[in-house]
């Protein structure tokens, strides 16, 4: 009897080698069955287990494609002859490595050092508590220093936001395109993810309260400024409605802040202080390898929430927490997250000209923007043609919570390439948006 995991491995291997290309479609269960000489319900358990790998995806009244993203994971995003990496979300500016290295010198001392590599606790020591609260204030709010707590990364400050609220088994709302880390982390912690509708501010308050209705929900997770995928941005109505609603639900919202430092938008927890759970991190705002996780709640679950981090394993490194603390504090992480700011309308500016003529959307404040796609694409087979061609994108699939994409499109990420390979990225796409022809994958 065929065993699934080694068809698995077989198919596997064939995406890595580039034998399946991405973009391109799988046969039916049914007919890979009958190709294969195997059950039909073997070829469901191989379908499966390359979903749960990320190695295919199911686009609902579409079929199951290759995910583009198998190759473009492997692509270095500096490399000349690997793809242009409009994947992922992160910017290092050409002068901020030496400006890191002139800050960083003073940390070098051996009282510093010495200091650093004590234990940590997810709260640290008041002083880092009470620099970190002023760093990431924003829009008039500032965290109490005395609920501010740290992890590892920023991801991390959002298992151990949804580990302190949610139990197995339990639902929590959010936008029904959303970070696609919250998809695997709901995965491990057992909690089910409800999508919630969306129009151009982000989610709309009717559909919490009607999933809410439909069975209670014990959180939501929510990026109110420069979302992402879509780059929308909360009007102040809409976060007020918002606010409003989670009282009336006895509802804890966790807000991812990370692309907070682009804007000076009030946060919702400025609106609803007992009731938001605020998670940001250094990862944007300087590099993905300086990603310290900021985690602010309402003062009565500090103590939940140090206990998840605790138990979590998710607790910041002395070395990293020193680091991240000593930039904070001389100025450098300000003077950095300032250039990015202009860095970014820059790349929105070029971007939105180069692609003029297509659909767009986002914040122009954003490190990244929505394609959305003309009828004879669908994202995954646009996403494959466009590593064939030497751009890595992210396709709708990848954010949507539910399998039936609420989308037709990929999030172009801007802030990785020098402007040059930036804008030979926006030609090829546009090329591949406007002509029918390439749209056959073979």
């Amino acid at each position: 009897m065929a065993d699934y995991r080694t068809i698995s491995e077989g198919i596997a291997a064939d995406i890595a080698q580039g034998r399946l290309a991405p973009g391109s479609r799988m046969p039916t269960q049914r007919q890979f069955a009958f190709e294969r000489g195997i059950a039909v319900s073997t070829a469901s358990r191989v379908y499966a287990e390359l979903s749960r790998r990320g190695l295919i995806t199911g686009e609902v009244g579409r079929g199951t494609f290759i995910r583009a993203s198998a190759s473009a994971a492997a692509a270095l995003p500096d490399s000349e002859t690997g793809l242009i990496n409009l994947e992922h979300v992160f910017s290092i500016l050409p002068h901020q490595a030496a400006e890191l290295s002139a800050s960083l010198g003073a940390l070098l001392e051996p009282a510093r050092l010495r200091a650093a590599f004590s234990p940590v606790r997810p709260g640290a020591k008041e002083p880092a508590r009470a620099g970190a609260a002023a760093f990431f204030a924003r829009g008039g709010w500032s965290a109490d220093p005395e609920t501010v707590l740290f992890t590892g990364a920023g991801r991390q400050g959002i298992a151990a936001a949804i580990s302190a609220l949610a139990q197995p088994g339990d639902r929590i709302g959010v936008e029904a395109m959303t970070y696609p880390i919250v998809k695997g982390l709901a995965a491990r912690l057992g909690v089910e993810l409800v999508p919630l509708a969306m129009d151009a501010e982000g989610v709309i308050p009717d559909a919490i309260e009607r999933a809410h209705r439909e069975a209670p929900l014990r959180a939501l997770y929510l990026q109110p400024v420069l979302q992402s995928p879509l780059g929308q941005t909360m009007s102040a109505d809409r976060r007020h409605a918002i606010a409003s609603l989670l009282g009336r639900h006895d509802l804890v919202c966790i807000e991812d802040a990370v692309y907070g430092f682009l804007c000076d938008e009030e946060p919702l927890a400025a609106l609803a202080p007992e009731r938001v759970i605020v998670v940001d991190s250094l990862s944007k705002r300087l590099a993905p390898g300086l990603g310290l996780g900021f985690v602010a709640g309402p003062p009565h679950l500090t103590q939940r929430l140090a206990g998840s981090i605790r138990t979590g394993g998710w607790t910041a490194s002395g070395l990293p927490l020193a680091v991240a603390l000593h930039l904070m504090n001389d100025g450098t992480a300000s003077r950095i997250g300032k250039a990015k700011r202009a860095d970014a309308a820059a790349r929105q500016s070029a971007a939105r000209e180069a692609l003029s003529g297509l659909d767009v959307r986002g914040d122009p404040r954003a490190f990244h923007l929505w394609l959305s796609l003309p009828p004879h694409w669908t994202a995954e087979r646009y996403a494959g043609a466009a590593a064939r061609n030497g751009v890595a994108v992210s396709p709708a699939s990848a954010f949507a919570v539910d399998p039936a994409t609420p989308e037709n499109g990929v999030r172009l990420a801007l802030g990785s390439p020098p402007f040059e390979r930036l804008e030979t990225a926006l030609q090829t796409l546009r090329r591949l948006a406007l002509d029918e022809d390439d749209s056959v994958v073979e």
